[in-house]
């Protein structure tokens, strides 16, 4: 099994193949807002990477946290299991647990396929079959209202054959014409757009403060230094969008948070799993999931497993704690493995010597899992604090300032909604 640096590295790193060869604006032309949508709002919706639910008072993010005291802050966010970057960024969007969106994992099996899914496969990640429910983008733009990405996972695969209006493929190599400049500016070039051309809704991804709590931990200097880079870098992009004076609504998260582990004792493959039997999937250090080829290995590797575990829980999928999500009755796609594997926080599952930071563990377990939530802006309540909630519960917030119907099952409420935007 890979520790989890390896897998965010080619994140960072394997992606660029494919973007290196088309680091263009990509726009789908013929759309425009439909009349009745010309007067809506705007959102903005920002995610930075890793930034867990306390850095922004630890690390003193003063321009956040300015933002947020005239708007909406959130003790945390929630995310869903498992805490890592692909499953929650797209719970977000789609208003989905993990188990009910087909995205279980950063990296798992698919039987229907017999393919796997990875972050560092260009080629799945571009692909709609991977990627269930109607993501916030898809959504507008069947309700006739435009929208764009500046990176967010899903955004890049025609999700029921349809794209953001105006999209780019995700490329981290800032000497390449998307510097956090070019990235700004490419916003504010939206928004300048005549109102029939003008995206509503936008999303936009920051990377840096998970990259280095990965690899110096939460609690490095490296690690505050990103922090302060990212608030230093939205308070750009809204300086750069306030002439425009248009009613833009701002809604701050992350995916997961971040916590150290103990990188000393990692938990090596066991033994009792062959390799002849099962198809493996080790995400983030956190979660591995084996599936087997014939049913009748499941029960033997289980009992093996269960009698010499250490450090970590084995559950046949249908018994996975239902707090999860992560069992059978959730597995909407097939995607969990009939065994699944969690280690017990501080430890990590790793042949190699694992990184300094990690996520992944059960949130109601590890608060540090915890996301951070901050939103302000013209449909926002002023000044109000509110206690941790789910972050699926994001989507609707987003229906309802954009006035958008919902299409399908989702998991989160109308409550948070509810509780922080304007009558």
């Amino acid at each position: 099994m890979k520790r989890f640096l390896f897998f965010y590295w080619l994140l960072i790193q394997s992606v660029c193949v494919f973007a290196q060869t088309d680091t263009s604006q990509q726009v789908v032309a013929g759309r425009f807002n439909q009349k009745n949508q010309l007067q809506k709002p705007y959102v903005i919706l920002i995610s930075a990477d890793g930034f867990r639910y306390d850095y922004a008072k630890k690390y003193q993010a003063e321009h956040l946290l300015n933002y947020a005291a005239n708007g909406i802050t959130a003790a945390s966010m929630k995310p869903s299991f498992p805490s890592v970057t692909f499953p929650n960024h797209y719970a977000i969007v789609s208003g989905r647990y993990p188990s009910r969106s087909g995205l279980v994992a950063n990296q798992f099996y698919d039987r229907k396929r017999n393919e796997m899914y990875a972050i560092s496969q260009r080629e799945k990640v571009v692909d709609p079959y991977w990627y269930g429910g109607t993501p916030l983008w898809v959504l507008a733009e069947k309700q006739g209202l435009l929208s764009a990405s500046f990176y967010w996972v899903g955004s890049e695969a025609p999700i029921q054959g349809i794209s953001p209006s105006y999209f780019y493929y995700f490329n981290s190599d800032k000497y390449v014409n998307l510097s956090i400049e070019s990235r700004i500016a490419a916003v504010k070039n939206w928004l300048s757009l005549p109102e029939e051309k003008r995206p509503h809704l936008i999303t936009f991804y920051f990377p840096e403060v998970d990259a280095a709590g990965h690899t110096y931990g939460p609690d490095a200097e490296e690690t505050r230094q990103a922090v302060k880079l990212v608030d230093e870098q939205v308070a750009q992009l809204v300086k750069a969008l306030e002439p425009l004076g248009l009613p833009i609504n701002y809604i701050f998260v992350s995916d997961h948070g971040m916590t150290a582990v103990d990188a000393a004792h990692p938990i090596r493959t066991p033994i009792s799993i062959n390799k002849d039997q099962f198809v493996i999937t080790a995400s983030s250090g956190t979660v591995v999931n084996l599936y087997a080829k014939n049913t009748k290995y499941i029960k033997p590797t289980y009992d093996a497993l269960k009698s010499s575990a250490k450090n970590y829980e084995v559950y046949l999928k249908r018994s996975v704690p239902a707090s999860l999500h992560y069992g059978k009755k959730d597995d909407w796609y097939g995607r969990i493995g009939d065994i699944v594997l969690f280690p017990h926080w501080p430890q990590v599952f790793s042949d190699k010597e694992p990184g300094k930071g990690y996520h992944g563990f059960d949130p109601d377990k590890v608060k540090d899992m915890h996301a951070t939530f901050y939103a302000w802006g013209p449909a926002f309540k002023s000044g109000m604090q509110i206690e941790t909630f789910q972050n699926v519960e994001v989507y609707q917030v987003v229906t309802r300032i954009l006035g958008l119907n919902l299409a399908d099952k989702i998991d989160g409420t109308s409550q948070l909604a509810e509780q922080i935007l304007k009558k």
